[in-house]
């Protein structure tokens, strides 16, 4: 194992003294992101404060060949940020500043740090907002939603965060300063769109320049009840065969209901096998149309109640049972694995009953929360860790619900990257010569493989046995044949 303590002095007179994080207590705090499942105790965790130390800290990293991991917030939900034993985990939590808010142009520069709902506020009074919302949109930051490139309930009208991503300051895994982007008519590659969503591989963002949208003249929500799954996935192909393109259409089933009654009491209707959340915003005259249009067709598919929000305060009282789904879930089981497969619309009623009838044999609770009206599922494999061998059945039937993704015609994640939790599904939707092509871009940029190792990609600096890592890193790695990639 790589001797990290040369490092320490020369990181401190970088960081300062309250910027590096030796003892071991405090730095397994950061031993892993939302996706608990996978944990592993960084070597060493560093807080930088600005652009210079970071690129300071790479290099240092580099001259020493030791992998570096970044790491935001630490509300990813796919081992994204899964620190190493031998390297060195660079916080970016204290660049926290919004260093610009430009009304005339509709465009704000953020550090790394700053959290994804301080964007909208600092923009809100100038009549604007910054569109991808996480569910975690109060304490994920605007740096782990660009590697991770996430999404939110509004992706579906709006789009992921690298629609909204204008330029990125970047420390590159050698330590160089650059700039990426110039504008959507900029010439030549689209190297914003390459760095986002590539998960800390290609190097670490440490300002980004993001879109600003206009506030919308009028929002309606509604939400509707259906007593399965499949009559919510009847109404979801209708409002968008119809030609209806709400802001958001998200889905409940029962268990994640149950659990979202238990944490946060948001009273939807009883007897619900299912919840639909339907959010319509833009031009009034166009948004009362398409509302009624919506409604009728949630009662034609089977809702046997319907609520419209009166005002902002009904809508919030709607979002807080979807917004709180993830961490309720913890109110009736002692842990879980969280997973992202999408599939195509008119497949959700299909894949559902399959995810049902998978936990039903296998038995293992699946709750199911995700955004409908894109396909991206979001099942909630439930599991108690304190009994042995538990989260490996778990982590079967997660891997069997990407399987089903899959076979349906649909993909491995949605917004919540792949991670190390996911790298070894990725030969299941690439070919070899696939993912041989994709790891050129990464070795173009980062040769020595020092930047995020192991992740999307299992790469051969984490092959064989990796001391300090606990259960959970995925097998290719722990079996050391992630030189198959």
């Amino acid at each position: 194992m790589t001797d990290l303590a040369p490092l320490v002095p020369r990181l401190r007179a970088i960081c300062g003294d309250d910027g590096v994080v030796t003892d071991e207590t405090r730095r397994r705090t950061y031993e892993s992101d939302g996706l608990t499942y996978h944990a592993a105790v960084p070597g060493l965790v560093v807080l930088p404060t600005t652009t210079e130390q970071v690129a300071a800290v790479v290099r240092l990293c580099g001259e020493h060949g030791v992998p570096f991991v970044a790491r935001g917030s630490g509300t990813g939900l796919s081992a994204g940020a899964l620190p190493l034993p031998e390297g060195v985990l660079i916080v970016t939590s204290r660049m926290r500043r919004v260093l610009r808010v430009d009304p005339v142009e509709q465009l704000a520069v953020v550090e790394p740090g700053v959290f994804n709902l301080a964007v909208t506020t600092a923009a809100a009074p100038y009549g604007l907002y910054y569109a991808p919302d996480p569910s975690s949109q109060q304490v994920c930051s605007v740096g782990g939603n660009v590697a991770e490139n996430s999404g939110g309930a509004h992706c579906l009208k709006y789009g992921f965060t690298v629609n909204h991503i204008l330029g990125l300051e970047v420390v590159t895994p050698d330590g160089e300063i650059v700039q990426l982007g110039g504008g959507p008519d900029a010439p030549g590659y689209d190297l914003v769109g390459a760095f986002v969503g590539s998960e800390g591989t290609l190097g670490i963002a440490t300002k980004i320049t993001v879109r600003l949208l206009r506030t919308p003249e009028t929002v309606r929500t509604l939400l509707a009840a259906f007593r399965s799954t499949d009559e919510g996935g009847v109404a979801v192909s209708s409002v968008i065969g119809a030609g209806v393109l709400p802001a958001a259409i998200e889905m409940m089933d029962a268990l994640a209901i149950e659990a979202a009654e238990a944490a946060v009491a948001c009273g939807y209707p009883e007897g619900a096998g299912a919840v639909l959340i339907i959010e319509l915003d833009g031009p009034a005259a166009d948004v009362e149309h398409e509302f009624a249009e919506v409604e009728r067709l949630c009662r034609e598919a089977g809702a046997f109640e319907v609520r419209i929000a009166a005002d902002a305060e009904e809508r919030a009282r709607i979002w807080k049972g979807r917004k709180s789904a993830f961490a309720a879930v913890g109110r009736i089981s002692p842990a879980y694995i969280v997973q992202d497969g999408v599939v195509p619309r008119t497949a959700l009623p299909e894949v559902l009953r399959r995810i049902a009838e998978l936990s039903a044999r296998s038995g293992i609770r699946v709750a199911n929360v995700f955004h409908a009206g894109d396909g991206n599922l979001h099942p909630l494999v439930l599991f108690d860790d304190a009994e042995p061998g538990a989260g490996e059945r778990a982590a079967e039937v997660s891997g069997a619900i990407l399987d089903l993704c899959i076979e349906h015609g649909g993909s491995i994640t949605g917004e919540h990257g792949v991670g190390a939790d996911k790298a070894k599904h990725m030969p299941a939707m690439f070919s070899a010569d696939d993912l041989d092509t994709m790891q050129l871009l990464r070795c173009a940029i980062d040769p020595r493989s020092l930047s995020n190792p192991g992740k999307v990609f299992p790469t051969p600096r984490l092959c064989g046995e990796v001391p300090g890592v606990r259960r959970g890193v995925h097998p290719l790695v722990a079996s050391g044949q992630a030189e198959q990639f």
